[in-house]
C-alpha cells in the first residue's frame, strides 16, 4: 500500500514519512523540490505541487493513500482545485486520505474530499510546538524571550504527535469521517513556555513582557501585513476555545499519550544554542 505525503518536507509531513517508514510502509514523498528535500533513504521522493493538478499524476500512480494539505505551501492561501485533485485521487484508486487543515472554516479540498466519496479524515491541530523557533535567537544571543499576552494559554502540540494521527488515520481503520482537534498535554501561557524551555536546555531563559504596542510594532517590522496584525491580535485576545482546551486525541489514536513542551525543547536543543 503504497501512501503519498503532500508538503513532505514541511513540520508535519517529515516526521510522517519517517514514522511511516519506520513502520515498514512504502512511501511517496511529495515535494516542489525533490533535490533540496533531504527525506529518509527508503522514501520515494516525487516533484510535485499540490496547487498543479497536471503536476500529480504521476504522484498519484498506484497510491492507495494519501496525506494532503488544504493551503498552498507557498503563501498559505487555501488551495482552489479541490474538485480536481480528488477527481484525480479517485481515477488513481486512492480510498483514504488524511487533509492537514490551516483554517477553521473548511477549504475547497475539505469540501470536495467530503463530496468525493473517500474515506476521509481531518486533522485540526492547535498551535505547533515549532512555533517557538522564533525565538531562537533572542535566546541564543541574550537567553530573553520577548512576548506580549502573558495570560494567553495555548495548547500547544508536538508536530511528530499531529503526524502519529494521521499515521493511524491512513493505515488503519475506524477514523472515517472523523475530525480530530490535535493538543498537547497542556495549556501553557508565554511565561509557563519560557520556564519549559529553560528546563529543556538546563539553563535559565528570562521571560520580558511587551506591551501590545510593542510587540504590535515588532510585527510590523518583521512585515507582516496589517490583516495578519490583526489575526495575530484576534489569535492573543480572544482565542478560540478549542486553542487552548486540552484534548485526549493523541493517546486515543495513537494509544501514547502526548510529547511535552518540554521534551520538544530537549529535542530541539542546538536550535536555541549558539
Amino acid at each position: 500500500m503504497t501512501i503519498l505525503i503532500a508538503g513532505a518536507t514541511g513540520n508535519v509531513g517529515r516526521p510522517l514519512v519517517e514514522q511511516l517508514l519506520a513502520a515498514g510502509h512504502p512511501v511517496r514523498a511529495l515535494t516542489r523540490n525533490p533535490a533540496k528535500a533531504n527525506l529518509p533513504e527508503g522514501a520515494e521522493v516525487i516533484a510535485g505541487n499540490l496547487s498543479d493538478t497536471s503536476s500529480l499524476v504521476e504522484a498519484f500512480k498506484g497510491v492507495t493513500a494519501a496525506h494532503l494539505i488544504s493551503f498552498n505551501g507557498e503563501d498559505f492561501s487555501p488551495l482552489e482545485n479541490g474538485p480536481e485533485i480528488v477527481k484525480l485521487a479517485k481515477e488513481s484508486g486512492v480510498r483514504k486520505v488524511t487533509v492537514l487543515k490551516g483554517d477553521v472554516s473548511k477549504s475547497p479540498l475539505e469540501e470536495a474530499v467530503e463530496a468525493g466519496g473517500l474515506e476521509w479524515t481531518f486533522l485540526s491541530p492547535v498551535e505547533f510546538m515549532s512555533n517557538a523557533l522564533e525565538w531562537t535567537e533572542s535566546i541564543k544571543n541574550e537567553g530573553v524571550v520577548r512576548e506580549a499576552f502573558a495570560q494567553a494559554k495555548s495548547a500547544m502540540v508536538h508536530d511528530a504527535d499531529i503526524a502519529a494521527v494521521a499515521a493511524v488515520a491512513l493505515t488503519s481503520d475506524g477514523h472515517a469521517g472523523q475530525e480530530y482537534w490535535i493538543t498537547g498535554p497542556q495549556a501553557l501561557t508565554p511565561p509557563e513556555k519560557v520556564r519549559a524551555i529553560s528546563e529543556g536546555l538546563g539553563r535559565e531563559v528570562k521571560y520580558v513582557e511587551l506591551s501590545q504596542d510593542e510587540i504590535v510594532a515588532e510585527w510590523r517590522q518583521t512585515g507582516y501585513s496589517d490583516e495578519d496584525v490583526e489575526f495575530f491580535l484576534t489569535m492573543r485576545t480572544n482565542p478560540p476555545e478549542a486553542g487552548y482546551t486540552v484534548q485526549d486525541t493523541v493517546e486515543r489514536v495513537t494509544g501514547k499519550p502526548p510529547r511535552t513542551f518540554v521534551q520538544w525543547v530537549k529535542e530541539n536543543a542546538a536550535a536555541f544554542t549558539a
